[in-house]
C-alpha cells in the first residue's frame, strides 16, 4: 500500500465509477462515511472525526477535532491534549481552550483501518450498483426492453437454456419458460423482452422477463403502430398461446380510421414486424363491437359466421352456427380457435354446422 494519498488516482477512479453509472456524489459519502468509521475508534469513538472531499479542486482531506484541556479535565486521551501534547504534535501556538483541526494522511492509517474502509466503499459500490438496476426494471416495469444476451446455458446434459441478458446497466435471469417455443439464442443476440413485473426482495428489485406475457404482444403494437400511440386506436383485449397463436380485437375512436387496417399496415409490414419479433407467432386482428354477436363472430375469423344466439341467464355462454365447411376453421387446430376467441371475448362459445342444427330442428 502506498504510504502518500494519491490524489489525481482516487479521483480518477471516481470517474471511472460514474461512467458505470454510479453518481460520484454517492460514492462520495460513502467513503466520507468509510473513512470516517474506520478512523473514529483511533480517537475515542466520537464524532470528532471529518472527511472533506472537494470534487472540484480534486482534493481529499481528513481531519480530527482535538480540544486542547487542563490535563486534569481530561477523560479521553485519545480524544483530548494537554498543551504539551499539542506542541509536540506540531501547534506551538495550541492554549488550553483551543479546538485543533489534526490533519491525518488517509492513506497511511494501519492495515486493519484501511481494510475497513475498503470493505465499506465496497459494500456502497454493491450498493449503488444494485440500486441502479433496481431503478432501470423499475424504469420499464411492463415495457418492451432491447436486451443484450450474455449467457446461455446450453451446454452439457443438464441444460436449462436459460439465459442471463443485460437490459441497460441491469442483468436479470430470463428463464426457459418465459421465452417462446421457437426462440434459440446466443451470447451477443439483441433481443426484445417484456418486463412483467418487479419483486421486492431485501430492498433489491428482481425482474420477472418474459416474452410469452400478452402484455408484450400488446406493447410490440403500440410501438408499431403511430395510430395507438396517438391514441387514435385502442387495443381492447389481448389473448394469446405464446409461440402458437394470438388473437387482438382493436377499436377505433376516429370513424374515418380502421382499427385493423391500422394494426396491419402498408403491404402488412407493421403486423409482420411484430410476427419477426415474436418468432413466427401468427396473429389475427379483429375489430371490437359494443355488440356481443358482431365481436363475438369476428373472433372466430378466420372462420365465416352465419349466427350468434346469446344466452339470455347471464352466464355468457352463445350458440354459434357456421357452414359445415367452417367448422373445422372455426374450432381451429385442437380447439385453438375458439378457445382463443372465447378468451378474446370473455364469452363461452358453443359451436355447431349448419347441417347438424337443421338435423336436430327436423
Amino acid at each position: 500500500m502506498k504510504n502518500t494519498f494519491d490524489s489525481k488516482e482516487f479521483f480518477e477512479a471516481i470517474r471511472i465509477l460514474e461512467e458505470k453509472g454510479i453518481p460520484a456524489a454517492y460514492m462520495f459519502e460513502k467513503i466520507q462515511a468509510a473513512i470516517i468509521s474506520a478512523t473514529r475508534n483511533q480517537f475515542g469513538n466520537r464524532d470528532n472525526v471529518v472527511c472533506e472531499i472537494d470534487d472540484q479542486k480534486k482534493t481529499m482531506r481528513v481531519f480530527v477535532r482535538i480540544p486542547v484541556m487542563d490535563e486534569s479535565e481530561i477523560e479521553e486521551p485519545a480524544a483530548e491534549w494537554t498543551e504539551e501534547q499539542a506542541h509536540a504534535h506540531g501547534y506551538p501556538d495550541a492554549k488550553i481552550g483551543d479546538v485543533i483541526e489534526h490533519t491525518l494522511n488517509p492513506m497511511s492509517f494501519g492495515r486493519i483501518v484501511a481494510q475497513t474502509a475498503k470493505s465499506v466503499i465496497r459494500q456502497g459500490i454493491r450498493e449503488a450498483e444494485r440500486e441502479l438496476s433496481s431503478q432501470e426494471f423499475k424504469n420499464r416495469h411492463q415495457e418492451v426492453a432491447t436486451a443484450t444476451v450474455v449467457y446461455v446455458d446450453d451446454k452439457g446434459p443438464d441444460a436449462t437454456f436459460d439465459a442471463t441478458i443485460q437490459i441497460g446497466r441491469a442483468t436479470a435471469h430470463f428463464s426457459r419458460a418465459d421465452q417462446l417455443p421457437n426462440d434459440h439464442f446466443q451470447p451477443g443476440n439483441l433481443i426484445k423482452v417484456y418486463v412483467a413485473s418487479i419483486n421486492e426482495e431485501n430492498g433489491t428489485s428482481y425482474a420477472n422477463i418474459s416474452r410469452r406475457h400478452p402484455g408484450f404482444v400488446k406493447r410490440l403494437f403500440e410501438l408499431e403502430v403511430p395510430e395507438i400511440h396517438d391514441g387514435v386506436v385502442e387495443i381492447v383485449s389481448v389473448s394469446r398461446e405464446p409461440g402458437s397463436r394470438t388473437k387482438i380485437a382493436v377499436n377505433s375512436t376516429d370513424e374515418n380510421v380502421d382499427p385493423v387496417g391500422a394494426c396491419i399496415g402498408p403491404r402488412g409490414q407493421r403486423v409482420n414486424n411484430v410476427i419477426d419479433t415474436l418468432a413466427g407467432e401468427k396473429i389475427d386482428i379483429v375489430r371490437f363491437s359494443e355488440k356481443s354477436e358482431d365481436y363475438i363472430a369476428a373472433a372466430l375469423a378466420p372462420a365465416q359466421v352465419l349466427s350468434v344466439l346469446l344466452e339470455e341467464d347471464g352466464s355468457r355462454a352463445c350458440h354459434v352456427v357456421v357452414p359445415d365447411n367452417q367448422l373445422s376453421l372455426a374450432i381451429g387446430n385442437k380447439g385453438q380457435n375458439v378457445r382463443l376467441a372465447a378468451k378474446l371475448t370473455g364469452w363461452k362459445i358453443d359451436i355447431k354446422s349448419l347441417s347438424s342444427v337443421q338435423e336436430s330442428e327436423a
